[in-house]
């Protein structure tokens, strides 16, 4: 791909509508934003305020179309405001948003998401992703009546107590290595691991025995960016928590219904006892849920003492956003999923050999629909010491050369990229053609 001859990518821009915005929000929003990473703070400049979304696309307060591949963290695999779910909310929206008692329609895709994952008997629904990994770890610990549990180095489950403990995603975006207000009693059963290293993990069972609740992860990491796990490594860790009478829990919150129908747990072939799912299965509204085998869900209320409950919980939006997310999903399964492994595939290794071309240290980590772009000159990411080796500064340059040209990244190195079905051919051709001007100029400029 040659150069494209235009004004640098560098010169400043003019003044935007998103400046004034920025501006109002934080006179009243903390930092101006209702989620830190939003901030920019990672990457520098003002954070673009968007107007409305269609399809693969973005489009600002003046209008400016960005080709999205944040997608709401994930959430939006069928793109922006895809037909079939505006029906289906404003079919829903009409009959009201919220009862706070039984709908059919939680029933309904409850009965959907454990069809496409036939391991989870029982499930229940939440709010957030945050939500039901802090039902998760409540329920193992009342489950096994354990206190310990192990986490990995760099994987974020929320902003929990618990999880804030060496944690990803905004904590290592915004360089805070925990956070004040977490006490040493919620943090200190909190035991780290490093993610591919099954020694570490075994280190604690021989340390704390029959202490240790649950072994917690992302089995595909993106809090950190995409980590893959290695050969056997999760397969060990279905062994070893086997062995010592602990549950074995996977985060699936971003990459559930995103690297596959069934996500990570379906395509590698290991099967943990307790599961989170959020983003897709809300559509783009407010849903996430936890579930596992019923012998162990069964002890939550109402049928059990662990506690858990919440007021907007299966609202009827987001059941109806869910369940047409999925539906569409499983009936165009192998054309969906292929579209996205294709296009994923192409974007993953146009990239790296525009970098090889250039000669820029950069590695792209990639699972099906969701990828990460490391400025780094290892080879190969593993674990949260490798992915802290990152240069922030050259993937903030890249961030802005391609904003400027209306491709819309994530706005921290520490994030995954996603893909929808929205997206076609030219938009990856675009892309391409977008990175490959913007390192070389970034490269010209070093």
């Amino acid at each position: 791909m040659e150069t494209i001859n235009q004004e640098s990518l560098f010169t400043p821009m003019t003044a935007t509508s998103s400046e004034n915005a920025f501006k109002a929000a934080k006179d009243v929003l903390v930092g101006g934003v209702n989620s830190p990473v939003r901030s920019f703070n990672s990457v520098g400049g003002t954070p673009v305020f968007f107007e409305r979304g269609s399809g693969a696309f973005l489009y600002d307060l003046d209008e400016k179309p960005y080709l999205d591949y944040v997608l709401s963290w994930g959430a939006l695999i069928l793109g922006h405001a895809p037909k079939c779910v505006t029906a289906a909310l404003h079919e829903t929206l009409v009959k009201g948003t919220s009862f706070g008692a039984p709908t059919v329609l939680e029933t309904k895709l409850a009965n959907l998401v454990t069809e496409c994952v036939p391991f989870l008997e029982k499930v229940r629904m939440v709010n957030s992703g945050t939500e039901a990994v802090m039902s998760l770890i409540r329920l193992a610990r009342g489950y096994t009546k354990r206190s310990k549990i192990i986490k990995f180095r760099g994987c974020y489950h929320g902003h929990g107590d618990s999880f804030l403990v060496e944690a990803g995603s905004g904590v290592l975006t915004l360089g805070i290595a925990a956070s004040p207000g977490v006490t040493a009693g919620a943090a200190k059963d909190t035991l780290i691991a490093e993610f591919n290293d099954i020694s570490s993990v075994k280190e604690h069972f021989t340390r704390h025995p029959g202490e240790i609740a649950a072994v917690l992860l992302e089995p595909v990491t993106g809090n950190m960016g995409v980590v893959l796990p290695e050969t056997q490594f999760l397969t060990a860790l279905r062994t070893l928590t086997e062995e010592k009478d602990a549950l074995l829990i996977f985060d699936e919150v971003m990459t559930g219904f995103r690297v596959g129908l069934g996500g990570v747990s379906m395509r590698l072939g290991v099967t943990p006892d307790l599961l989170a799912l959020g983003k897709i299965i809300g559509g783009g509204l407010p849903a996430a849920l936890y579930g596992g085998r019923a012998e162990i869900m069964d002890h939550v209320a109402p049928l059990g003492p662990v506690y858990q409950a919440g007021t907007l919980s299966g609202n009827p939006l987001a059941m109806a956003s869910g369940l047409a997310t999925l539906t569409e999903l499983r009936t165009h399964e192998q054309n969906h999923y292929g579209i996205l492994e294709k296009h994923g595939h192409r974007l993953e290794t146009g990239l790296n050999a525009i970098a090889t071309e250039l000669k820029v240290p950069m590695v792209v980590t990639r699972m099906g629909s969701m990828m990460t772009v490391f400025f780094t000159t290892l080879s190969k990411m593993r674990n949260f010491n490798d992915v802290t080796s990152l240069d922030a500064n050259r993937y903030g340059q890249f961030f802005h050369a391609m904003l400027k040209q209306g491709i819309y990244l994530p706005p921290s190195p520490y994030e995954a990229w996603f893909l929808s079905i929205a997206h076609k051919d030219a938009d990856i051709s675009k892309t391409l053609t977008c990175a490959q001007r913007a390192l070389s100029e970034i490269i010209s400029r070093s």
